[in-house]
């Protein structure tokens, strides 16, 4: 049974190949996971919601008692960040419970032992792109910043202008490319769906929420159809 001053909350990350789904529980100063579920890629809109009714069950919850919901934004698949914000989107607007959104730049970022000066983040992007985010921590520990698609030399000259005090990815070739710069570089994996959820804890308790209406994909590149669409006009 949970301790009645510590919230439920309901964490979805569908925008990598494979997600997640965390259930946990926690307040100003603990984190308690009571169990995640992996749901393999392909399998989002199928095994979504019976996950979590699962889960819900097996711990004796009803969806009543989730006291917010924690959802990655982006960047990634289209697909698959369409399934997992549509899927919390309803059960936000059915329950009237707050989201937090979180970025998967973000959550690499939250991940840094230096939280002086800027960090900066690096995720690939694929078709020779990446994904780049910049961020300060505030007094209070949260993030604040600004994200972008780059290209290599973009990357670099971006590195060069911000100079943060580090550099935070999970891909090896952006750290060779990255050290390059003189910058210190963190290697890390790439965040899972409970320090996600970790993350967006924070953010609902704090009061750094999305409305159902607002909440929305950070994809940072355009989809294949709109490039397409507007290449034939």
């Amino acid at each position: 049974m949970l301790h009645k001053a510590k919230m439920l909350i309901l964490g979805v990350d569908t925008s990598g190949k494979s997600g997640g789904i965390t259930l946990a529980s926690g307040d100003h100063d603990s984190f308690h996971v009571l169990e995640s579920a992996a749901i393999a890629g392909g399998t989002f809109s199928a095994q979504l919601v019976p996950t979590v009714a699962s889960l819900l069950q097996k711990h004796g919850l009803g969806t009543e008692e989730l006291g917010g919901f924690v959802v990655v934004s982006g960047p990634g698949s289209f697909t698959g960040l369409r399934v997992g914000l549509s899927a919390i989107k309803g059960l936000a607007e059915i329950l009237q419970k707050p989201v937090a959104a979180v970025s998967l730049l973000e959550a690499l970022a939250a991940r840094s032992s230096q939280q002086d000066g800027r960090v900066a983040t690096a995720l690939d992007a694929g078709r020779n792109e990446i994904f780049w985010g910049l961020y300060k921590f505030t007094k209070d520990g949260t993030l604040v910043g600004e994200e972008k698609l780059l290209s290599p030399p973009e990357f670099l000259k971006e590195i060069e202008a911000t100079r943060p005090v580090c550099i935070i990815t999970t891909d090896h070739s952006l750290a060779d490319l990255a050290s390059s710069t003189g910058v210190r570089v963190q290697e890390k994996e790439r965040p899972g769906v409970e320090s996600i959820t970790r993350l967006g804890l924070r953010k609902l308790l704090a009061g750094d929420t999305v409305s159902v209406e607002a909440l929305d994909a950070t994809y940072l590149r355009r989809s294949d159809a709109e490039i397409f669409f507007k290449g034939t006009r």
